[in-house]
C-alpha cells in the first residue's frame, strides 16, 4: 500500500494510506525521487483554493517533482531507471490560445496537483510520456524539481524584458523571487534591489547576488530618491504586493506580477498605478523553457540548491505545511522525499 499526503481542506493535511489509479495509454509510472511544496500548495493549505480551482474533495497536491523510471523509454532515449523531471502543464494543443503560444494559459489545462487532479505527494505516479522531462547524469532528485520553479522565474523575466544594465527591483524573496534574482542576474541587468520583511530572506538574497536588500518597499523609495525603478518584478503572497510594487515603479515603469496573494485578492490604490502610466503584466507558470532551465543550471548560473532551505520525510509533509504556514523563520523552500532525505533510490 502506497502514502500520499492529501489536502482535506484548508489547514487539514494528513500523511495516509494511497490507491494508486491504473495507468492509460501514453502514460508511464514514476517512482517519486523528490517533490518541491510550492506556493501555491502553500495557497489550497491555507485558503482551500486559489480561484476556481477549490478542495472539494480530499487530493494529493504536488506538481513540482522527479522521479524514476520504471520502464524503458526508447523513444526518449531512456532506460529503467533514469532520473526526469516532470512538466505537470497538459495543455490541451488545439485552443487558440495553444496555437498562439500561450500553452500556460490554455483553459482546458490538466494540471498535476491542482484539484481535482492529484499530484506527486506520494511514492509513485503515473504521468503522461509526453511530459517528460530528460535531465543530465548528473543531476540530483532536487536539481530536477527545481527546474520547474526556475521556468516559472525564467517566463517572468520573459515577459519582463530587461534592457542591459537596467535598474530592477524585486518585491518578495521566497523561493520564486530568489530564482528570479538569479535569472536577472544571468540577463545582464545592472543593480537588482529587493525587498522582504523575513531577515533571512534578504541575507539570502544578497548571498545571490542582490545589490541591496531592504525590509519593505520605504527602503526601495528611499534608495532611489522617492523616483523608482523602471522595472519591478514583484513575487509576494500578500495582498499588499501588488501595492507594493507599484510605489517602487518609476514613472512610465513597467510592472511584471508573479505573486499569488493569500485571500485571491490584490490590495492596490488605483490612482497610484494609473498617475504612473504603468504597463503591467501578469505571469502564470510558463511556456517551453525547460531546456533553458536545465542550461542555467548545468552551467552554474543558477544555483537552485541554494534556495532548498528544509528536506522533509513524505511522512512529515503536513508539519512542513503547518511550518511555511506559520512562516516559521528560516523557512524557504521545502522538499518532500519518499525514499529518504538523501533522494537517493531505495
Amino acid at each position: 500500500m502506497s502514502h500520499a499526503v492529501f489536502l482535506h481542506a484548508a489547514g487539514d493535511a494528513r500523511f495516509a494510506p494511497f490507491n494508486l489509479r491504473e495507468g492509460t495509454p501514453g502514460e508511464t509510472l514514476l517512482d517519486v525521487a523528490a517533490i518541491g511544496l510550492c506556493g501555491s500548495d502553500l495557497h489550497y493549505y491555507k485558503d482551500g483554493g486559489i480561484g476556481s480551482a477549490v478542495i472539494a474533495t480530499p487530493f494529493v497536491p504536488g506538481h513540482e517533482f522527479s522521479g524514476w523510471l520504471t520502464e524503458d523509454l526508447p523513444e526518449l532515449g531512456l532506460a529503467r531507471g533514469a532520473l526526469v523531471a516532470v512538466d505537470p502543464n497538459q495543455a490541451c494543443g488545439h485552443c487558440q490560445h495553444c496555437r498562439d503560444g500561450h500553452p500556460n494559459l490554455c483553459p482546458d489545462v490538466v494540471f498535476i496537483g491542482a484539484p481535482p487532479h492529484d499530484g506527486a505527494m506520494t511514492e509513485r505516479i503515473w504521468v503522461p510520456k509526453s511530459q517528460i522531462v530528460p535531465v543530465p547524469e548528473r543531476f540530483t532528485p532536487s536539481d530536477a524539481v527545481m527546474l520547474e520553479p526556475l521556468g516559472v522565474a525564467i517566463h517572468a523575466v520573459d515577459l519582463a524584458r530587461p534592457r542591459l544594465l537596467e535598474r530592477v527591483a524585486l518585491v518578495g524573496c521566497g523561493p520564486i523571487g530568489l530564482l528570479i534574482l538569479q535569472v536577472l542576474r544571468s540577463v545582464g541587468v545592472g543593480e537588482i534591489l529587493v525587498c522582504d520583511p523575513q531577515p533571512h530572506r534578504r541575507a539570502l538574497a544578497l548571498e545571490l547576488g542582490a545589490t541591496r536588500a531592504g525590509a519593505n518597499v520605504a527602503d526601495i523609495a528611499e534608495w532611489t530618491r522617492g523616483e523608482g525603478l523602471p522595472l519591478v518584478i514583484e513575487a509576494t503572497n500578500a495582498p499588499e504586493g501588488f501595492r507594493d510594487a507599484i510605489r517602487a515603479t518609476r514613472i512610465g515603469g513597467r510592472l511584471v506580477l508573479v505573486g499569488i496573494p493569500d485571500g485571491d485578492s490584490y490590495m492596490i490604490p488605483a490612482a497610484e498605478a494609473r498617475r504612473r502610466g504603468l504597463t503591467v503584466k501578469f505571469s502564470r507558470r510558463m511556456g517551453h523553457v525547460y531546456p533553458r532551465a536545465i542550461e542555467l543550471v548545468a552551467q552554474g548560473k543558477v544555483d537552485v540548491d541554494a534556495v532548498v532551505s528544509h528536506r522533509f520525510p513524505l511522512a512529515d509533509g503536513p508539519e512542513a505545511f503547518r511550518r511555511h504556514a506559520a512562516n516559521e523563520a528560516g523557512m524557504v523552500k521545502s522538499l518532500l522525499y519518499p525514499h529518504g532525505t538523501d533522494g537517493k533510490r531505495r
